[in-house]
């Protein structure tokens, strides 16, 4: 008779999804009180935090990363007074969102180390998924007769993606040395 034993590895996931609130409101926070350049002042800055999402997503999955994309979008919408329902709570917040889940559906660290090649489809990542949330949220900020459409393509376009396809790539090495060096990464699910 073989004795078969199983191992069973005890998985938090709770852990994720409170690193991607706690994320979330910090971009936001961040968006809303730490960006030096106001391009077009009281409606669009230079979010130079905006590769929170996408790295959010690729270090903790798609979901901790389309969580992250959307509250910052919501907190950054309420602390910067520029909430508008159906724009922040639909489009805005759904598009960052996404840019947080794209990179994180697309690159998992723990089954393919990141490479330089990994770096550069992460920044070719960021820039697509960049590009569709910058014509959606144009569309909607111009469908409420905000702001002009193609102002707002070159705007926001300066404003998120520039940040997104210089600092994921850059951030995603260190940030997986720190979490292997803080042991944290072996308990946790991608969530």
């Amino acid at each position: 008779m073989t004795d078969i034993t199983t191992v069973k590895t005890e998985r938090n996931i709770l852990f994720p999804i409170v690193l991607a609130l706690v994320a979330g409101v910090a971009t936001g926070v961040l968006w809303c009180y730490a960006n030096p350049i106001q391009l077009v002042p009281g409606v669009i800055q230079w979010r130079i935090f905006a590769f929170l999402p996408p790295l959010v997503g690729i270090l903790f999955g798609a979901r901790s990363g389309f969580i992250c994309g959307y509250v910052g979008s919501l907190v950054w919408s309420l602390l910067a007074g520029t909430f508008i329902p159906a724009h922040t709570l639909i489009v805005d917040g759904i598009m960052v969102g996404l840019t947080g889940a794209v990179p994180g559906l697309l690159f998992d660290p723990a089954r393919k180390p990141i490479d330089t090649a990994g770096l550069v489809k992460i920044a070719a990542t960021c820039l697509v998924i960049g590009l569709v949330m910058v014509a959606a949220v144009a569309a909607s900020l111009a469908f409420l007769g905000i702001f002009p459409f193609w102002w707002g393509l070159l705007y926001l376009g300066l404003s998120d993606i520039v940040p997104m396809i210089i600092g994921t790539p850059l951030l995603v090495k260190p940030a997986l040395k720190i979490l292997a060096g803080s042991g944290l990464t072996s308990g946790i699910t991608r969530f």
